[in-house]
């Protein structure tokens, strides 16, 4: 059974959140190991302004690009040029390193504890 982090939400397009001001977004293992090696991230710029549930990027692996949905409305207050430079620490370090950016939070859209992800997953 996979392990998710207690103290982070979760999406049902595989983000995770971490409620902390500001808010850190990332994509779940879940999400890193379907996507395979991940090569390439476009992720919102600073100062942009988005809507929880609404795509804010993409990630681009060996097998596909995936777009990239926000769990919150806010605006963008950082993104993380280390996994824009060096990509694959989104596999190495979801939960980590390879968080991809963070938000000045206005609202939040539908979260998942880490045991209802994981009944999402069927892990």
């Amino acid at each position: 059974m996979a392990d998710f982090p207690e103290n982070l939400k979760y999406t049902t397009e595989h983000e995770w959140l971490d409620q902390s001001t500001p808010a850190v977004i990332g994509v779940t293992d879940v999400a890193a190991e379907a996507l395979g090696d991940v090569v390439y991230l476009e992720l919102p710029e600073v100062g942009a302004t988005i809507e929880a549930g609404s795509v804010v990027g993409e990630i681009e692996s060996t097998k596909s690009v995936s777009e990239l949905y926000s769990p919150v409305s806010g605006t963008v207050a950082e993104v993380n040029t280390e996994a824009v430079d060096n990509p694959e620490i989104v596999n190495q370090d979801p939960y980590g390193k390879g968080w991809l950016f963070k938000v000045e939070v206005s609202g939040t859209g539908e979260l998942l504890t880490a045991a209802q992800y994981a009944e999402h997953t069927g892990a």
